[in-house]
């Protein structure tokens, strides 16, 4: 299999979407945009309180509003779901409709139903509500919060040696805490979901990263047959964590139900924030301790983070943060601090975002006591092995991609002492920090077609969320098939094709291209066998494992060949082949859970044999006004390895969004919200700041070539996260440098550096 990725994809082989032309067009149909026989419209009611109960509703204003077919309350809806929601780790969450109580600002507490949007909206401000308010607790330090200690997604605190001990003893010291904010996805594509019953059978159309495990929730909420859902979502307009199974799907089923009609439902923007999944706010407390030489001799990471108060959700970046540097003493623990707030959820490499802005803001500081070139310090500690359980990595190319963003960057013109770069009335600083991202992968099946005419067809209900999934199903089965990509057709992005693990955790590419190779492998196979076999064919006795397909071509080395119309009629004009891919060391019951809806995914530090990470640098340059102190970040040069690249226009371009998220995670994003009253304040685009074009002026990537023969076949590591993962204490790192003083709470913002 080696030799397969090699063959079938590199670096100079870039191709363009195969879907680009729908979406510039308008063509691509989005869950909201899905055609249903008359439709009826739903727009939610939102709590004005963050804790209490509902007292009362006052329907009567509402229901005069012409149009109005039904108002769905806990009153009259509350035992129509079988079972509650669960949150992002399967655990309780906060409910919405089946009982008067208010978990936080923003719930759901009744949804109108109209014959058309403007009246479902019109009667949903005229619903009036009565409540029982209770003093709200937001945050971290509030009366009323609780904390206890949690598990990462990983289900490890990782421990090794005596972390206490070693850092009492170490000559050199770093003792610091940081934090960062909440944030919100919002994505271009609106959260939505559309339900239609035929029958006892409902189809549902809802954007989602997880098809199977949308149909399995919603099913499993309703009380019905998994059989009997149907998931679809053909196009995701953005996603990264925050489009997977939700409570709100199951209850617009049960407005259509009601009124016996599809149903249409679209979040608005401000709903956004509270109906829906966010980056929770983070603490942390890093304690390095290193010998002279720079070498660490103790790591200790401890994480705070919020959640709701029935959720125990955490994402826990420790289980990254003490594999990234040899060291022989480790200690970490992760706790989850309940508040009266909305449950969080995934968000762009959701534990390795804040967690490694700790972590990597902690190794500048150790570098500047060491008086050490912060990359320098890196290099010192790195390994090859995982210095938790001792495995070896699959690969790691994290200094080749120091050195060569380093060379691109001109790190060697950095000037050690802090505020000695100035060019005119700006402030110069550099900044470097690692990034990474575990090699995640899961399950998925498919079936695969080829036919006489060169046309192959590719079936799998993978999801494309903005990531080019279309195009890597359709370019590995044409490389695969010795097709052109233009005569693939790929249908995905339906729960009643073969399933697919969720489209997070970058796990998407190994799963689906492994899976696609799989099937194809199976397709040439039989018709080498054929070919192999007739007595007819210019490859008759020769080795079936020798013969590929080519421009079109079963073909050996030799040159000898035959067309593949002849090579297909051999098996009847028509290959087809059903395919599964388990990844080695998980259990074969994987892909039947799949099936079921139940997520299934094989992580990057889960592996008996290997540890499996992709790997990267970020290098900044930042430049601070001397007299404003407004923060600038005219370049950055980012370098990452992670195996085989299937498309590197698509890698580029995911690459070089993560890495401008970075940005926007380091300066920009930031959800303020009223601590008085525990309510977001802008839950908007106009308040919510993200980058623009001046913001970002010049953002270059290097992807360092890397083969891994141990993380898959195909070696495929993922791409999606890693680019944000750094990013974020690079520039915190630069703005030291520029300024002298150190911002370990992020945003970075003005008001920050006044006094530097």
């Amino acid at each position: 299999m080696e030799s397969s990725s090699k063959r079938l994809f590199s670096l100079d082989r870039p191709e363009k979407r195969v879907d680009g032309i729908a979406k510039v067009t308008g063509a691509a149909r989005y869950a909201a945009d899905e055609r249903v026989a008359s439709p009826a419209y739903a727009y939610a009611v939102t709590s004005t309180i963050a804790r209490g109960r509902i007292t009362a509703f006052k329907l009567d204003a509402a229901r005069a509003v012409p149009g109005v077919l039904d108002i769905l309350t806990y009153e009259n809806v509350g035992n129509a779901l079988k079972k509650q929601p669960q949150g992002p780790d399967g655990g309780p969450t906060t409910t919405t409709l089946q009982s008067p109580q208010i978990w936080h600002d923003g719930q759901i507490i009744a949804l109108v139903v109209a014959d058309s949007f403007e009246a479902a909206r019109e009667a949903a401000f005229k619903v009036q509500v009565d409540y029982a308010p209770e003093d709200p607790s937001a945050s971290f330090d509030h009366p009323g919060v609780s904390q206890e200690q949690s598990k990462p997604m990983s289900g490890e605190d990782p421990k090794v040696g005596d972390a206490a001990a070693a850092f009492a003893g170490a000559a050199v010291k770093i003792d610091a805490k940081y934090s960062t904010p909440t944030q919100h996805h919002n994505a271009m594509e609106l959260f939505s979901t559309t339900c239609e019953w035929e029958g006892e059978h409902l189809t549902i159309y809802d954007p989602s990263q997880f098809m199977h495990g949308t149909r399995g929730a919603t099913a499993a909420q309703l009380g019905i047959e998994a059989d009997k859902v149907r998931a679809i979502a053909r196009y995701v307009g953005g996603a990264f964590g925050s489009k997977g199974p939700n409570p709100r799907t199951a209850w617009i089923a049960v407005a259509a139900k009601r009124v016996g009609r599809p149903v249409k439902f679209v979040v608005t923007r401000e709903q956004g924030f509270t109906t829906n999944t966010y980056r929770a706010e983070t603490r942390h407390h890093v304690q390095l301790g290193a010998g002279r030489d720079g070498k660490l001799l103790s790591l200790r990471h401890e994480g705070f983070e919020i959640s709701s108060r029935p959720s125990k959700y955490t994402v826990g970046g420790t289980d990254g943060t003490a594999r990234m540097y040899a060291c022989p003493n480790i200690a970490t623990a992760v706790h989850v601090v309940h508040a009266d707030r909305n449950t969080p959820g995934y968000m762009r490499a959701p534990p390795e975002t804040p967690y490694m802005f700790a972590l990597e803001s902690a190794m500048d500081e150790l570098a500047w006591e060491l008086a050490l070139d912060p990359i320098e310090l890196r290099r010192r500690n790195d390994t090859q092995k995982d210095p938790v359980k001792g495995l070896p990595f699959s690969s790691r190319s994290l200094m080749k991609c120091y050195d060569e963003a380093a060379r691109e960057f001109g790190w060697n013109k950095r000037a050690a002492k802090p505020g000695s770069m100035q060019q005119g009335e700006w402030l110069v600083g550099y900044g470097c920090a690692t990034a990474c991202y575990p090699s995640n992968q899961g399950p998925a099946a498919a079936r695969v077609a080829l036919v006489g005419n060169g046309k192959a067809l590719v079936q799998l209900s993978g999801h494309e969320i903005g990531t080019g999934a279309y195009t890597l199903v359709a370019l590995t089965a044409g490389r695969c098939l010795g097709l052109d990509v233009t005569n693939v057709t790929v249908i995905m992005g339906d729960s009643n094709l073969p399933p697919v693990v969720i489209a997070g955790g970058s796990s998407n590419a190994a799963s689906t291209a492994n899976v696609v190779l799989k099937g194809c492998e199976d397709i040439r196979a039989r018709l080498a066998a054929a070919a192999s076999r007739a007595k007819d064919s210019p490859l008759s006795g020769l080795d079936p494992a020798a013969l590929e397909l080519a421009d079109g071509k079963l073909r050996h080395a030799s040159g000898k060949s035959e067309p593949l119309e002849q090579a297909l009629a051999r098996v009847g004009g028509r290959a087809e082949t059903y395919a599964e891919y388990v990844p080695e060391g998980m259990p074969q019951e994987s892909m039947s859970a799949l099936s079921e809806g139940k997520l299934r995914l094989q992580g990057g530090t889960g592996r008996k044999d290997v540890t499996a990470f992709a790997f990267g640098a970020h290098l900044v340059e930042v430049r601070v006004h001397a007299r404003t102190r407004e923060i600038r970040v005219p370049r950055t040069v980012s370098a990452f390895a992670s195996g085989t690249i299937v498309n590197p226009m698509a890698a580029h371009s995911q690459y070089m969004g993560g890495a401008i998220w970075g940005i926007s995670a380091a300066l920009h994003e930031h959800t303020e919200i009223d601590e008085r009253v525990a309510r977001y304040v802008n839950e908007n685009l106009a308040d919510y700041l993200i980058p623009v074009n001046a913001d970002v002026p010049d953002v270059r990537i290097i992807m360092v070539p890397e083969e891994d023969t141990r993380v898959n076949p195909l070696g495929i590591k993922g791409i999606g996260e890693i680019g944000i993962v750094g990013m974020n204490a690079a520039i915190a790192n630069a703005v030291y440098h520029a300024t002298g003083k150190r911002i370990r709470d992020l945003p970075i913002r003005v008001e920050h550096l006044l006094d530097a």
